[in-house]
């Protein structure tokens, strides 16, 4: 009876220090380091949903025909060149499934696909309160991040449109509707332990699951 009062005594002092010194925070960036399996994912699951099963009524161009692949529209900011890449891939699987071949060189195709990017990448947003880490130079030792809630929300979001033109005139046809979707994916910590995930990927990687398989195919 009495370790358990000590106990509650403690957990009671323990919030209450924490609650004095508790910090809270709202945070909203785009991403800017080299890109995570988790934002590759947000990334080109967001391509994908946004192009349609079927191209009927989106490109005027003939079953058939053989067309090339450019893209504009994307800064030079970090990470931006290989979101670029994943981008014009997802399309040249697309528009190959649509019964379309897609050239390399402009003289063996008969239409142009200009892909004309408005946004492509992820942001980071997060809420948080609780006591942030302490390090400092006085004292000898550092303080973790102590969270009684903290939320980390990101978000993959693409949105284009394409720019028909035939060739070799390279004469005007017309521009697509626009290309739109976003997906996410979102982790929350509460009371210091309990955390938990929220997202809409169809396979996200989960962080300390994996299990080798044995030669039988069987998880160890």
């Amino acid at each position: 009876m009495i370790i358990a009062l000590k106990t509650l005594s403690f957990g009671v002092v323990s919030l209450a220090l924490l609650a004095g010194v508790a910090g809270c925070s709202t945070m909203h960036k785009t991403t800017q380091s080299q890109r995570a399996p988790i934002e590759q994912l947000l990334i080109s699951e967001a391509v994908l949903r946004s192009l349609p099963a079927r191209s009927d009524g989106f490109l005027p161009i003939p079953y058939g025909s053989s067309v090339i692949l450019d893209t504009s529209g994307i800064s030079t900011a970090a990470g931006t060149s290989s979101d670029q890449v994943l981008l014009q891939k997802t399309l040249v699987g697309w528009l190959g499934r649509q019964g379309y071949a897609v050239q390399k060189n402009e003289e063996n195709a008969t239409h142009r696909i200009s892909v004309i990017v408005g946004a492509l990448g992820t942001e980071l947003g997060g809420n948080f309160f609780g006591m942030p880490p302490v390090r400092s130079q006085i004292i000898p030792f550092s303080l973790p991040e102590l969270a009684l809630y903290k939320a980390q929300y990101q978000t993959g979001y693409v949105t284009f449109y394409m720019d028909i033109f035939e060739l070799p005139s390279g004469a005007f046809i017309q521009s697509t509707p626009a290309f739109l979707a976003e997906t996410y994916y979102n982790d929350y910590t509460v009371l210091l332990i309990f955390s938990f995930k929220s997202t809409d990927l169809a396979s996200p990687p989960q962080v300390g699951s994996y299990r080798k398989p044995n030669l039988n195919g069987i998880l160890e």
